[in-house]
């Protein structure tokens, strides 16, 4: 397994490591200053900023809070490896935004929550259903603060000879400090440093590499010859990792994850002082996700165009695809002072970002949902209650740089949280769907399609690990131009120390690298393979992963209420589904019930005990 420190050149300058420690050091001040000012007293206040927060500063945190290292290393590896299909998923933003700003966010932002899943308890009327939701959503945080954490260790680990153990107790010590501090005030404000940092950053080293290939034509030229460029694949097989469909839909599913239904975003869109704010804000946010995915996505195109013929990955350079943008700045750009203290500290803001905004949501679910109504924290006063948030804040940082030290063992970073995403937010996004868009389905019926759901997908994740399916061969990618041929020993043995990771399918890598010195993967030989074996379920792409929850939960919930009892209009709190859903409901109900005589109408509405589908199975005459 090669070593990237041996391969990149030298450490840290110290013009880099006064970039660099500048970064941390306004951090860690931001933070400070915002929590001291105006000192944090109430829970209101630690956790929403008193709903009374400047619009700039959140949007900034918005994108800060939900695009992390996960992003700025995964997305362009992709684009690296597989071309330029996953851009489509551009396309899926843009209706759910609509939904958002039309649909979902009166609705939560009129409520005045603090956790989003008060929402399920209010709609549904059961604690049990709002306290599961709470809990699938700490085990995906958790779990995505621990690769946020592994994330930027890539980045240090190539350009210096720090470990990754000793980055990620550096960052988790730095954002858990002032997060506990400052509360949700701490967290915007230095949301707006590092998000800076992170596009400021990334922007620097790809706009430098484009100067030295010669613009961004010839980056294109080469991605294109690269066959790296494709944007309409319309192959309807679900089996192809990426496509026009898959991607639009993977595009739809993270939008709803990420802004509809996330209680990163739904904080910071709770802690402004009207909905007409929060629906800008809204907006602001898809095409401020946009300009800085381009980024991420162009990035990828500008790593293949430098290293078209001399591959990192094949040659034993780095050892994951995640590392390909650290690598590229210290093998192209080590000349330029202070240009690897610039990266890593754009690396280091995006972590500190999403870091501090997933640890500060966190804290909200566990006090709002768990903790605050129990006996023993039911009388602390506000100073008290405070207190504790700070202290659960405290545990978090703890747990999550325990799991960044684990996260290693995981392969591709972005593939690997698309498809944790699928997994527990596929059902969450539907249950809250059912809620607001379908006003007869009740807890039951949410319950069934969520657990079934998830259970579902546990089995398919298992199984694909189990049955090692679900893997991707990369497009073609050469070592032709390298100084130093790669050997068909080294060969094998970099794929049974890397590419393992990354998910690809070692036996017919194998097959191909060693009998193609220039490591081309012949593609038509491998589609080949694959057919022959035969697709199974844990084939498909991840792409369908979060749709396929999401509509697996809505018909389960929808049927499972049905035979349980629909609820009836007058059933619900006021402003807790869409109105149109709710005025549908209203001229279903007033139909069905017009549609009898009147005796039997009125003979037939539910009695005491009596649930609507035993009204509803004894008018068609099944039940006697």
């Amino acid at each position: 397994m090669a070593d990237s420190n041996n391969t990149s050149g030298p450490n840290f300058t110290p013009i880099d490591i006064a970039v660099f420690s500048i970064m941390l050091t306004a951090s860690v001040l931001i933070g400070v200053y915002s929590g001291l000012k105006g000192r944090v007293t109430t829970t209101q206040e630690y956790l929403l900023g008193s709903r009374n927060l400047s619009p700039i500063p959140v949007l900034f945190s918005l994108l800060g809070g939900v695009i992390s290292a996960i992003s700025v290393l995964g997305q362009p590896s992709e684009i690296y490896m597989y071309g330029t299909q996953l851009i489509v998923l551009f396309v899926g933003l843009f209706p759910v935004c609509i939904f958002i700003h039309q649909v979902t966010l009166p609705i939560l932002y009129n409520l005045k929550l603090v956790s989003i899943n008060e929402y399920l308890e209010i709609r549904f009327k059961s604690r049990l259903l709002r306290k599961m939701a709470s809990s699938l959503q700490l085990l995906y945080n958790l779990i995505l603060m621990g690769i946020c954490l592994y994330a930027p260790s890539l980045a240090l680990s190539t350009v210096t000879n720090l470990s990754t153990t000793t980055s990620i107790v550096i960052l988790g010590v730095i954002c858990t400090f002032y997060t506990s501090i400052g509360g949700v005030k701490a967290v915007v404000y230095t949301d707006v440093l590092q998000t800076s940092l992170m596009f400021l950053g990334l922007l620097a080293v790809v706009v430098i590499c484009c100067l030295d290939l010669g613009g961004v034509g010839n980056v294109w030229t080469i991605a294109d010859r690269g066959s790296r460029l494709q944007f309409f694949n319309f192959d309807p097989n679900p089996f192809v990792r990426h496509t026009f469909w898959s991607t639009m839909l993977l595009g739809v599913h993270i939008f709803l994850y990420l802004a509809a239904f996330n209680q990163i975003t739904f904080q910071r869109l709770a802690s402004v002082n009207t909905l007409q704010t929060s629906q800008r804000l809204c907006l602001a946010f898809v095409f401020g996700i946009i300009i800085l995915w381009v980024l991420f996505f162009f990035s990828g195109l500008v790593a293949y165009a430098v290293y078209e013929d001399c591959d990192p990955l094949t040659s034993g350079k780095i050892e994951k695809p995640d590392q390909i943008i650290p690598f590229l700045v210290t093998d192209k750009l080590r000349n330029l002072p202070g240009m690897c203290g610039v990266f890593v500290a754009a690396i280091y803001g995006a972590v500190l970002s999403s870091i501090s905004s997933t640890g500060n949501s966190m804290t909200c679910f566990i006090w709002q949902d768990f903790l605050k109504g129990a006996p023993f924290f039911r009388n602390l006063g506000e100073a008290g209650a405070t207190n504790t948030l700070k202290v659960i804040s405290l545990a978090i940082g703890a747990i999550s740089i325990g799991l960044g030290m684990l996260a290693g063992k995981f392969g591709s970073v972005f593939v690997l949280i698309s498809k944790l995403s699928s997994v527990i937010g596929g059902p969450l996004n539907g249950v809250f769907i059912a809620g607001i868009c379908t006003p007869w389905v009740n807890a039951k019926g949410v319950m069934v399609g969520c657990v079934t759901s998830f259970v579902f997908n546990i089995w398919i994740l298992i199984g694909t690990f189990i049955s090692g399916k679900g893997g991707a061969v990369p497009l073609s990618l050469s070592t032709e131009g390298c100084s130093t041929a790669v050997t068909n020993a080294s060969t094998v043995v970099f794929l049974n120390t890397s590419l393992t990771e990354t998910q690809f399918n070692n036996t017919y890598l194998v097959h191909s690298l060693l009998d193609n010195t220039s490591t081309r993967a012949p593609s038509v030989n491998i589609i080949s393979d694959n057919e022959s074996r035969g697709d199974t379920i844990y084939d498909i792409s991840y792409c369908y992963s979060g749709v396929m929850s999401i509509v697996m939960t809505l018909i389960l919930a929808n049927f499972v209420s049905l035979l349980t009892g629909p609820l009836s209009p007058s059933s619900h709190s006021e402003g807790v589904v869409s109105p149109s859903c709710g005025r549908f409901h209203q001229w279903v109900w007033q139909l069905w019930y017009s549609s009898t005589p009147h005796s039997q109408h009125n003979a037939q509405r539910p009695q005491k005990g009596q649930t609507s589908a035993d009204v509803i199975l004894e008018t068609t005459g099944v039940v006697p």
